[in-house]
């Protein structure tokens, strides 16, 4: 029997990268639904559709901006990796 048995390495979460992600994440999401809300404020009432017209035109492009900030955080995964090991 071998005294100096070894543990399994399991992932280690890399702090580092999670926290400089998330942060940026922060950043960006700020960015891009302030530019959707106020996009959608504009093109309305450019557009002249109305109260309910601002809130679709809101609701669609924040959806567009769900989008965008799900690829940029699957993106920064991939170059900042959550975990390793």
């Amino acid at each position: 029997m071998d005294a100096t048995a070894q543990k399994p390495q399991g992932r280690r979460i890399v702090w580092l990268n999670v926290m400089t992600v998330l942060s940026a994440a922060v950043l960006i999401g700020a960015e891009v639904f302030g530019a959707a809300f106020a996009a959608g404020w504009a093109f309305a009432n450019l557009f002249h559709l109305g109260p309910y017209g601002v809130h679709i035109v809101q609701g669609l492009l924040f959806l567009c901006g769900i989008a965008v900030m799900t690829r940029f955080v699957h993106n920064a995964r991939r170059i900042e990796p959550f975990t390793e090991g």
